[in-house]
């Protein structure tokens, strides 16, 4: 199955995420991950992307969905049937929605369903803001809902931890505004397809892995 995870930053797409990798058989297509990995490694594509990051422009959707695709690609070789791939960070626009439509129908595979995290404005600043992060292993903190056993510390590998710099306030209300502008409207896009399932994002992590396998059930 391929199933979209749709939300404004913050609403918990990424935990889910590896909530639902750790309990089902699946894999998670994170743009953000995709794009960090290709520019690391020097990739044709990563190269591409990383000239126009650097000079302060938006990578081309063009480009963005060769990256996806790449990755997809490469899963979809995977012959186990039983997978299940979550869309995390993408589509964000309805162009970018339209491209992903075009591309399943071109490899004989479909959408499945589009899973809503609705959460609320002000839960959303707090969740973001208080994200840290390790810049040396990834992992994840939050100074309230996950500290670190020693303040501003990575618990694996003793690293400072940072904010980045779009979890900092300002950047915060900018991207939901963002989200609002561009994204929201795939709430619509996909309601009139009839595949579009919402849950509650303010729960505990449980509780929305629990509601999302009653979602899943509902599609298949």
């Amino acid at each position: 199955m391929n199933i979209i995870l749709l939300g404004p930053p913050g609403a918990g797409k990424g935990t889910l995420s590896k909530k639902i990798i750790e309990n089902l058989n699946a894999v998670q297509i994170s743009t953000g991950d995709i794009f960090r990995y290709n520019i690391k490694n020097e990739t044709p594509l990563g190269v591409k992307a990383k000239g126009y990051m650097d000079k302060g422009e938006l990578v081309p959707d063009e480009v963005t969905i060769d990256l996806l695709w790449d990755y997809f690609d490469k899963l979809e070789n995977n012959e186990d049937s039983e997978l299940l791939v979550l869309f995390d960070g993408f589509p964000r626009t309805l162009n970018q929605a339209k491209a992903l439509d075009n591309g399943m129908d071109e490899r004989d595979q479909k959408i499945d369903g589009v899973i809503y995290f609705d959460v609320d404005y002000d839960t959303l600043i707090k969740r973001t803001t208080g994200r840290r992060v390790c810049p040396e292993c990834g992992a994840t903190y939050h100074i309230e809902n996950h500290p670190p056993k020693v303040e501003g510390i990575c618990d694996k590998c003793g690293t400072q931890l940072i904010q980045r710099q779009d979890d900092q306030l300002e950047t915060v209300k900018n991207r939901i505004d963002v989200y609002n502008e561009q994204t929201a409207v795939l709430i619509d896009y996909y309601t009139n397809k009839g595949i579009l399932k919402s849950i509650d994002g303010t729960k505990t992590v449980d509780e929305i892995f629990d509601e999302f396998s009653d979602k899943l059930g509902e599609l298949n």
